[in-house]
């Protein structure tokens, strides 16, 4: 239990602003709506957590889209608090659950940030972002410039997703919304020239992140591997380490379709991060802690509504805090 009071202490953690919060509060309301109604089903008449309410509890967190694992592992967790606790009532079950999810979230490093920040000694810091065609990838793109930008950092865009014509005009309009520079080439350029291109322009420019876009194909898994290893390859002729980071965009609210897009991803490159969108929309933000858990990769932004600063730095105590509110 020290551990649990450790990391929800207000010692511990930064708080995020009060419009951020609220954004997130209502972001995540039909989440918790959906989530709070069955449960105060599960445990209605019981005073005590027994064998019924945790087969109820695992059908809630399976029908909420934290997938069977990860559900399998929160039970466990509860089950073995039961036996060392021989009486645990139910009024308990909110404040155990809330604290096992964060500390699952803790073992992916999961929501650790509470600001829009790269390290210091990567400069410029290459953040490739993956994802297929309509997840928000592009959308993601421009307002993670718009968070860097406004935290005075110097952005440079690049429309190396050469396939669609709209994905490099989509990127453009974002770069003049934001006042950040592009580069681009012609639809059906060779990516990996964009994405050197722009790493060139950077280094000229000083700047301190770069952003790239990538195709969102998944219909050829190899293809989508060659592609993004090339990317790669050519990037680190200009920053020899780079990309720092793959960031890879899931929508929230396809549940479980976003679990596959995940196993799909990891499978075709290394997949560093993790932004899960569209969680306003939906009634499965439970897929953040289950993708999270599954895939032992960090989520790192939410999208909690359609606004420019909508999304945010995921932090695993204020995610729970306003679930469990």
């Amino acid at each position: 239990m020290s551990f649990f009071k450790k990391i929800f202490s207000s010692e511990k953690k930064e708080n995020l602003s009060p419009e951020v919060k609220q954004s997130l509060d209502k972001g995540l309301e039909k989440s918790k709506t959906s989530f709070f109604s069955k449960l105060t089903k599960a445990v209605a008449g019981k005073s005590k957590v027994d064998d019924e309410v945790l087969d109820n509890l695992e059908e809630i967190l399976v029908s909420s889209d934290v997938g069977v694992n990860t559900t399998l592992k929160i039970i466990t967790r509860i089950e073995e608090r039961v036996a060392n606790d021989k009486y645990l009532g139910t009024d308990e079950l909110n404040q155990i659950l809330r604290e096992e999810i964060a500390g699952l979230l803790s073992e992916t490093n999961s929501g650790e940030a509470t600001e829009f920040e790269i390290p210091k000694d990567k400069k410029p810091y290459v953040l490739m972002v993956v994802g297929v065609n309509g997840v928000g990838k592009t959308t993601t793109i421009g307002k993670l410039a718009y968070q860097f930008n406004k935290a005075g950092y110097k952005v440079v865009l690049g429309a190396a997703d050469t396939f669609r014509a709209a994905a490099i005009d989509q990127l453009q309009i974002w770069a003049d919304r934001v006042g950040v520079p592009i580069v681009k080439q012609q639809m059906g350029s060779d990516p990996a020239s964009v994405a050197f291109d722009t790493l060139q322009s950077a280094v000229s420019q000083n700047a301190d992140i770069v952003i790239i876009d990538t195709a969102g194909r998944l219909h050829n898994k190899v293809n989508l591997m060659n592609e993004l290893t090339k990317v790669k390859r050519v990037m680190q002729k200009v920053v020899e380490d780079a990309p720092h980071d793959v960031l890879l965009v899931l929508d929230g609210s396809t549940g479980q379709n976003a679990f596959e897009q995940a196993k799909q991803f990891t499978a075709a490159t290394e997949v560093t991060s993790l932004a899960v969108t569209k969680l306003d929309g939906t009634a499965k933000g439970g897929v953040v802690i289950g993708i999270s858990d599954q895939f032992q990769i960090p989520v790192k932004y939410i999208g909690v509504g359609e606004g420019i600063e909508d999304l945010q730095v995921f932090n695993k105590i204020e995610f729970v805090d306003s679930f469990f509110k």
